[in-house]
């Protein structure tokens, strides 16, 4: 999908290349493929989408780790893109990553449906922008001039984080072409695992392991910012990430065993170390 050109592009889709393939976790684009399995999807298609939701993700990791923003040199174990390459490289992979997921979504390969490709570019664009996790970061980028109370950092949350993880569960179900009404449980379910998702890297950061991690950590206390741990404590915020996934499993019972990989997700969610 990202062919290096024999032209002066090369170094940019080089950038391109090394920020998205060998790292990560892939979450994003598991939810897509998963939720889009339980309708009997073509594989194909679920993969394609969930690659585009994967590139907003790594586009938004290396803005995210520009001295500009949070200033990070590692990444996945790795030097950050800005580090192996340099910062307007760095700039534009992520704004040709971002480019890249809707050319993805566009494309009739991903859906011969019209009506379902223009959904799905809705609803990435949507989570991606001001209302989704773009907001989220700029509530983040002023957190350590503002006092944030457990609502607030809630709220800036389920931007900064939970709105692309929702967004990969919806497409996986506009996929499979279930009607608006009837995503309330997945909605649930991603409301619940987006929330458990931040609260699991907020206990990473205060207490994980940095090799493991590949990135650095402590840095939202070196920062002086608000957390799910600094609000909550260790103890209480490994408590209700655990009961949010309990919950999140518990909107997935009608779907029976085929929500058995979703389940899995939802447990692997606060159970990683990395």
């Amino acid at each position: 999908m990202m062919p290096v050109p024999d032209d002066t592009r090369a170094r940019l889709v080089e950038a391109m290349r090394y920020a998205a393939i060998g790292g990560g976790k892939r979450v994003r684009p598991l939810l897509v493929a998963a939720t889009a399995a339980m309708f009997g999807v073509d594989r194909d298609a679920a993969v394609r989408t969930g690659c585009a939701v994967e590139a907003i993700h790594v586009y938004s990791l290396i803005h995210d780790d520009l001295p500009c923003m949070d200033d990070d040199n590692l990444r996945h174990g790795k030097p950050t893109v800005h580090k192996a390459f340099d910062e307007a490289t760095a700039v534009l992979a992520g704004d040709s990553l971002h480019a890249l997921a809707f050319e993805i979504l566009s494309d009739t390969a991903t859906s011969g449906d019209p009506f379902t490709r223009a959904e799905l570019i809705a609803t990435l664009s949507t989570a991606s922008g001001m209302g989704g996790m773009a907001g989220g970061q700029m509530m983040d980028m002023v957190a350590e001039e503002t006092d944030y109370d457990l609502h607030a950092i809630t709220r800036l949350q389920q931007l900064k984080t939970g709105a692309l993880l929702a967004a990969s569960v919806e497409m996986g179900a506009i996929l499979g072409k279930v009607a608006p009404e009837g995503r309330a449980h997945l909605r649930a379910y991603a409301r619940d695992i987006g929330l458990a998702f931040q609260i699991a890297d907020d206990l990473l950061d205060h207490e994980g392991d940095e090799d493991l991690a590949g990135k650095a950590l402590r840095k939202d206390d070196e920062q002086g910012k608000q957390t799910f741990v600094t609000l909550m404590g260790p103890d209480g915020a490994r408590q209700q990430a655990k009961a949010l996934v309990e919950q999140a499993v518990g909107h997935l019972v009608s779907y029976g065993d085929d929500a058995a990989l979703l389940g899995a997700l939802a447990r692997y969610i606060v159970e990683r170390d990395r």
